[in-house]
C-alpha cells in the first residue's frame, strides 16, 4: 500500500470571499476541488490510500469526497482535537499512519512526478525527504541546505539576517517520511510545525534528511494573489510545462562574463556581481517552458585556489542576489577539474580530463537526465568559444555574448549560431524572436534542394547570420545537410584595401576562387577560408577549413553575396535579408561601440560613410534576389 497523508484542515482565512465559507482545500481551481487535484494526482501515481487530517468545516470535505471509491483512491478521515500545527495534527493520528508515506499539504497546487520522488527516497534510505525547489521570493521562504549528495545540512528559517548569502532551495511543503523516524505523540498537546520545529529538532536528533530538487510546479494558494496566479498558472498549461514526466526544453547558461562580471578567477564571494539586467532576463525565462540551468567550469577547486565550501557561497550570493531581482536558476552543476599540472598547492586527484569540463558534453547531459531536458529543443547562452562549442557537441543552439571574453577567447574556430550584446535580448530572442524567425524562412527552406548553392545578402547587421542559422536549422529538420559559409572571413586586412566600398574591403577573386567551384563538385569539396580578426583589423590564413559533401546545401551570408559576379552566376537561390533601418542603425552603432574602437561620433561617421561608400551598391543587388527576407526587429 502506498499511503498520503493530506493536511486539509486549514480554514483560509486569508482567502474570504473565494472560499464562501468552505475550508481551504476546498477551493476552486478548473471547476473541482484543489483537494480533488490533488487526490487524483496521487492516483495517478499509484497511491491506494489518503489519510485526510481535517479541521475546519471538515463535513463539507467528508460529505464532498466520501469513502473515495468515485476517484479509486481509499479515503481515511481524522479530525483534529484542536489546532495542533502541520505535525501536531499527524503526530496525533500517528496510529493511522503507514510505515513510509507522502505528506501534502491542502493548499498546495502541484503537477509532480511522485514516482520518482518516492524512488529517490527509498534509493537513498533517508528518514525524510523534502522535496525543494527554487522561488522568485527566498528572502522570505524556508531554506534548506544541502552538501553534494543532497543530503540536508541545515534548515535556515525565515527571516533570514539581511547579510546572510543563502542558497535559493525553497522547502515545498511535500515531504516523504519514514514513520519510526517520528516521535511519539506528547501530552498535552501543541502547536508542532513541521518545518519550524519538528524537521529542525529531528535533524538535530541525526536522523537523515535527503534534499530532493526538482523544477516541477507546487505553489501554495494560500493568499487570494497567490490563487488567482495559480489558477492563471493552470489554465496556461504552465503545470504540465514544469513536468518531469514530459522532456522540456531548457537554457543553459555560463556564469562568468555571461551572468556575473568578468573578474578573472572568482575565488571569493566578494567578486562576484551580477551583469546588468540579469534578473530581468532570468525573471522572463523563469516564466517560459524554459528550465534554467547554470553550467560553469570551476578549475578554482583543481588548482588549490578554493575550496568547495568557498564555491557554495559563491553560488549562494549569486542565487541571493537573483533572488533580491525575482529570478532563479532550476540548478547549479559546475566542474571542479582541470587538465594541467604545475600549479602551486594543486589538488591532484582533480587534475585529470574529465566529461564534465565543458567544452565536454557532461554537465549538460546529467542536467537533462536529472531535470528531464529535451536537448535538441535547448539553447546555451555564453561568452567564449569553449560555451561555443560545448552547444554544438551536445545539440543545443549556441548564443554568443558580447559581454566577459566576447568571443575573444579563441581556443575554438567553432561559430555561434546567433549572437547578442545583452542577456535580455538574447532571452527576447529565444521567447519570441526565434519562433517568428523561423515562420519567415519555412517558405524559403521549402524551396531548397540538396546541394544546392543559397546566397543571403543585404546591408550590415541586417539579420544575415542569424538568418542562415535558422535557415540550416529548418532544413537539417527536413533532414538535409547543411553547413554555412560566411563572407566576413575574407574582408581584407584593412592596410591592404585600395580604397571605400566593399569591393576593396572583401577580397572579391579569392572568393570565388574558394566558392565557384562548388557548384560543379561531384565529391567532397574543401574550402579554406581566412580569417578576419576584427579587434586588429586584419586578415589572417589559419581560418576555418570546411569539408562540403556532394548533397550538402552550402548557406553563403555575406554583404556581398550577391555582388561578387562570379559566384553570384553560380547561386541557385539568392536571398536578400533586410529589416527596419532604425533597428539596424542601432545594431550597426552597438557593434561599434563594444568593439571599443571607436567614440559615439566615431560610430557615427562610420555609419555615415557606409551609407555613402557601401550600402547604394548592396542595395542595388536586392534586384537581383529570388526572395527578399524580412528577419523584423
Amino acid at each position: 500500500m502506498k499511503q498520503v497523508v493530506i493536511l486539509a484542515g486549514g480554514k483560509g482565512t486569508r482567502l474570504g470571499t473565494q472560499l464562501g465559507g468552505l475550508p481551504k482545500p476546498m477551493m476552486d481551481v478548473g471547476g473541482k476541488p484543489l483537494l480533488q487535484h490533488q487526490l487524483e494526482l496521487a492516483r495517478r501515481h499509484g497511491f491506494t490510500e489518503a489519510v485526510l487530517f481535517t479541521g475546519y468545516r471538515a463535513e463539507a470535505i467528508e460529505s464532498f469526497f466520501g469513502d473515495g471509491a468515485s476517484l479509486g483512491i481509499r479515503l481515511v478521515y481524522h479530525r483534529e482535537s484542536q489546532p495542533l500545527g502541520t505535525a501536531g495534527a499527524v503526530l496525533e493520528g500517528r496510529a493511522l499512519l503507514a510505515e513510509r508515506f507522502l505528506v501534502m499539504y491542502g493548499d498546495t497546487l502541484l503537477d509532480v512526478d511522485l514516482d520518482r520522488f518516492w524512488a529517490a527516497h527509498g534509493a537513498a534510505g533517508a528518514d525524510v525527504t523534502l522535496f525543494l525547489h527554487p522561488n522568485d521570493h527566498p528572502a522570505d521562504s524556508d531554506v534548506v541546505e544541502v552538501d553534494a549528495e543532497g543530503r540536508v545540512l541545515a534548515f535556515h528559517g525565515y527571516p533570514h539576517p539581511p547579510d546572510a548569502w543563502l542558497p535559493n532551495r525553497v522547502n515545498a511543503a511535500l515531504y516523504v517520511v519514514e514513520k519510526r523516524a517520528l516521535p511519539e505523540w506528547m501530552e498535552p498537546p501543541r502547536v508542532i510545525d513541521f518545518a519550524k520545529h519538528l524537521f529542525p529538532e529531528l535533524h538535530r536528533q541525526g536522523r537523515f534528511f535527503l534534499g530532493y530538487e526538482s523544477p516541477e510546479y507546487i505553489k501554495d494558494l494560500g493568499t487570494p494573489e497567490r490563487y488567482a496566479r495559480g489558477v492563471t498558472d493552470w489554465r496556461a498549461g504552465k503545470l504540465a510545462q514544469r513536468s518531469l514526466s514530459v522532456p522540456q526544453p531548457a537554457v543553459f547558461l555560463d556564469r562568468d562574463g555571461t551572468l556575473v562580471r568578468e573578474d578573472g578567477y572568482i575565488r571569493t564571494p566578494e567578486q562576484l556581481h551580477l551583469l546588468d539586467g540579469v534578473g530581468a532576463a532570468l525573471r522572463r525565462l523563469n516564466s517560459s517552458p524554459y528550465r534554467t540551468v547554470l553550467v560553469t567550469n570551476q578549475p578554482v577547486i583543481a588548482r588549490g585556489e578554493a575550496t568547495e565550501a568557498t564555491l557554495q557561497q559563491i553560488h549562494n550570493k549569486l542565487e541571493t542576489l537573483l533572488g533580491r531581482e525575482g529570478a532563479y536558476l532550476d540548478r547549479l552543476y559546475w566542474c571542479p577539474h582541470h587538465p594541467d599540472a604545475g600549479f602551486p598547492g594543486e589538488r591532484r586527484e582533480l587534475k585529470i580530463r574529465c566529461e564534465c569540463r565543458k567544452p565536454a558534453p557532461g554537465m549538460l547531459e546529467r542536467a537533462a537526465k536529472d531535470l528531464s531536458i529535451a536537448l535538441p529543443r535547448s539553447w546555451l547562452i555564453g561568452d567564449s568559444t569553449v560555451d561555443v562549442r560545448t552547444a554544438h557537441v551536445t545539440g543545443v543552439r549556441s548564443i554568443l555574448m558580447r559581454t566577459g571574453e566576447a568571443g575573444r577567447d579563441g581556443r575554438f574556430p567553432d561559430r555561434p549560431d546567433f549572437v547578442f550584446h545583452a542577456l535580455g535580448d538574447a532571452v527576447d530572442y529565444i521567447l519570441q524572436g526565434h519562433e517568428a524567425h523561423r515562420r519567415r524562412l519555412e517558405p524559403v527552406a521549402g524551396r531548397i534542394r540538396p546541394g544546392q548553392l543559397v546566397g543571403l545578402a543585404g546591408l550590415a547587421h541586417s539579420g544575415k547570420s542569424s538568418s542562415a542559422s535558422v535557415l540550416r536549422e529548418l532544413l537539417r529538420e527536413r533532414g538535409l545537410q547543411a553547413c554555412i559559409v560566411p563572407l566576413d572571413a575574407w574582408i581584407r586586412s584593412e592596410a591592404r584595401r585600395g580604397g571605400p566600398g566593399p569591393h576593396h574591403s572583401y577580397d572579391y577573386p579569392a572568393i570565388e576562387a574558394a566558392l565557384v567551384p562548388l557548384a560543379s563538385r561531384t565529391g567532397s569539396h574543401t574550402v579554406r577560408m581566412p580569417r578576419y580578426e576584427r579587434s586588429t583589423r586584419t586578415s589572417h590564413p589559419d581560418g576555418e577549413v570546411l569539408a562540403v559533401q556532394p548533397g550538402e546545401v552550402v548557406l553563403v551570408e555575406g554583404v556581398v553575396a550577391l555582388d561578387v559576379p562570379g559566384l553570384e552566376r553560380v547561386l541557385d537561390l539568392k536571398l536578400f535579408v533586410t529589416c527596419d533601418e532604425a533597428v539596424r542603425r542601432e545594431r550597426f552603432l552597438r557593434d561599434y561601440r563594444w568593439r571599443g574602437t571607436a567614440s559615439e561620433e566615431g560610430a557615427l561617421a562610420r555609419y555615415a560613410e557606409r551609407e555613402e561608400h557601401e550600402n547604394p551598391r548592396i542595395r542595388a543587388t536586392r534586384a537581383r534576389a529570388d526572395a527578399v527576407v524580412e528577419t523584423g526587429p
